[in-house]
């Protein structure tokens, strides 16, 4: 039984060394220009991505710098503290 446990586990590395040694046919022509192609829309996809991510971030800084009034760090706005017992 232990002979052919070895013998299978010895034809298993076998064929694992074979099929990593193994090449993959040459792509086809069309392959290569849809591979082109593909290529190509990606990096549009990903230029138009980072316009878009420029563009929200800069409206951001706007939106942020208009409705900050007071250059404190917490961002938070100081009020006046009225005191307790002050005639209303």
């Amino acid at each position: 039984m232990k002979k052919i446990l070895a013998t299978l586990a010895g034809g298993l590395l076998i064929g694992a060394v074979a099929a990593s040694y193994a090449k993959l046919p040459s792509p086809t022509p069309e392959e290569r220009s849809a591979a082109v192609a593909k290529a190509g829309k990606d990096a549009t996809a990903k230029a138009k991505a980072a316009k878009e991510l420029a563009n929200a971030q800069d409206k951001a800084v706007a939106n942020y710098k208009k409705n900050s009034s007071s250059p404190s760090s917490s961002g938070a706005t100081a009020k006046q503290k009225s005191e307790p017992n002050a005639p209303l």
